[in-house]
C-alpha cells in the first residue's frame, strides 16, 4: 500500500465517489514534481498513488479532478480541481487524506 492514500465520498449522493482522477505531487524548491496518480475505485478509495510505497519528508499536494466526476453525472459544479496541500513529517507513517465532496463544497481531514 502507498504511504499516501485517499478516500473520496460524495456527500450529495451519500456514496463513494468512484472514478475520480487523483494526482500526487511533491514540492521541490518552488516546483511541484508529479510522484503518483490514480483513480478512485468503486469504494471511492485510491491506495496505489505511490508505487514504491514510501514518502519522503516534505510538502505534498493531492489534486482531485472533481469537474470530470460531476460532469459524468450531469451535475453542475463550482470546483474543477480540488488541491489539498499537506506535510509529511514522518516518512515511516501512513498518511490518509479523505475528501468529502459535493458540487458546491468540500471538506478534508487527516484520516487513519
Amino acid at each position: 500500500m502507498s504511504a499516501i492514500t485517499t478516500h473520496v465520498l460524495d456527500t450529495s449522493r451519500g456514496c463513494p465517489a468512484a472514478g475520480i482522477g487523483v494526482k500526487l505531487h511533491r514540492k521541490i524548491g518552488e516546483n511541484w514534481l508529479a510522484v503518483g496518480e490514480g483513480r478512485t475505485d468503486a469504494n471511492g478509495r485510491c491506495n496505489d498513488l505511490m508505487k514504491d510505497g514510501l514518502a519522503e519528508a516534505g510538502t505534498y499536494r493531492l489534486v482531485f479532478h472533481a469537474a470530470d466526476y460531476f460532469r459524468t453525472r450531469q451535475d453542475e459544479t463550482f470546483y474543477s480541481d480540488i488541491p489539498i496541500v499537506f506535510e509529511v513529517r514522518d516518512p515511516g507513517a501512513h498518511y490518509h487524506v479523505p475528501l468529502l465532496i459535493s458540487p458546491f463544497g468540500y471538506s478534508t481531514y487527516r484520516g487513519s
